[in-house]
């Protein structure tokens, strides 16, 4: 029997839609974004006015707005959108189907969000609602944590979750490098319209110290293990908790953030 392609990103619905599971976690525990990079976004932008893609819980919508962005969010999660609204407006809708009722902006950010929308829909509508000079900016973490913890977390999917995409030797070394894909497909969405200019590639890199709490508490917000059931989670979660405990309860990880970047081109 031939094998199946297995479904874009976009298209894996129960991943996506599975992290609003738990949004207090989930705001809790995802990393906040590079000042580096709020400050870049803002200094290219030809104003304040910003539309937050995938906004979630409102993290980069937060950052954005305490340096005095005007935001409005758009979240096809309303479990999540309620949570932004505490700081921020946010429209409950898929990107790709919003109606902006001809609201232009200056920027649109998307973090850890533009590989859930439809890389050409949701560059035609990026170009409808950004002003000439407006700028477009995706971006997303690439976490490294130390060569064993990631090595626990491969073999502990690969044995609670043997059918999960998340299973596959990959996780075992991730790098900055395992994310270009998505970044050149976003980039060639962009080309595709015609409306912007050539795409450029921004990184920052950091590091985060955690407890051995805090990281677990993180790893059950990541998409291979919000989709996992509770016994699935408890097992996942107890085999990469030992790893921590064996060495001493903390971790420090390697954090890479890199965005995709593009100009929007006067009509």
């Amino acid at each position: 029997m031939p094998t199946l392609p297995r479904p874009e990103p976009h298209q894996h619905r129960t991943m996506a839609e599975s992290f609003g599971v738990d949004p207090e976690r989930y705001d809790r525990a995802r990393p906040r974004y590079p000042d580096e990079l709020v400050t870049a976004v803002l200094a290219a932008s030809p104003g304040k006015d910003l539309l937050n893609v995938g906004c979630g819980t409102g993290i980069e919508g937060r950052q954005f707005h305490g340096r005095g962005a005007v935001v409005l969010g758009v979240e096809p999660d309303a479990r999540m959108a309620e949570f932004a609204r505490r700081a921020f407006p946010v429209e409950v809708a898929k990107f790709e189907d919003w109606d902006p009722a001809g609201r232009t902006f200056d920027a649109l950010v998307s973090g850890q969000a533009w590989h859930w929308v439809d890389p050409d829909a949701g560059a035609a509508k990026a170009a409808q609602v950004l002003r000439p000079g407006g700028r477009f900016v995706a971006f997303w973490h690439v976490f490294m944590p130390p060569e064993e913890i990631s090595l626990a977390l491969a073999d502990a999917l690969r044995r609670a979750m043997p059918d999960s995409p998340f299973s596959g030797n990959y996780l075992k070394k991730p790098s900055a490098d395992a994310y270009q894909p998505m970044l050149d497909k976003a980039a060639d969405g962009l080309a595709a319209t015609g409306a912007f200019g050539e795409a450029e590639n921004w990184q920052y890199a950091w590091t985060q110290d955690y407890g051995r709490d805090e990281w677990l508490d993180l790893l059950a917000t990541q998409g291979g293990v919000t989709v996992a059931t509770p016994e699935q989670r408890d097992r996942i979660l107890a085999e990469v908790g030992a790893a921590i405990d064996a060495r001493g309860g903390r971790l420090t990880t390697n954090y890479s953030t890199a965005a995709v970047t593009a100009v929007r081109l006067a009509a």
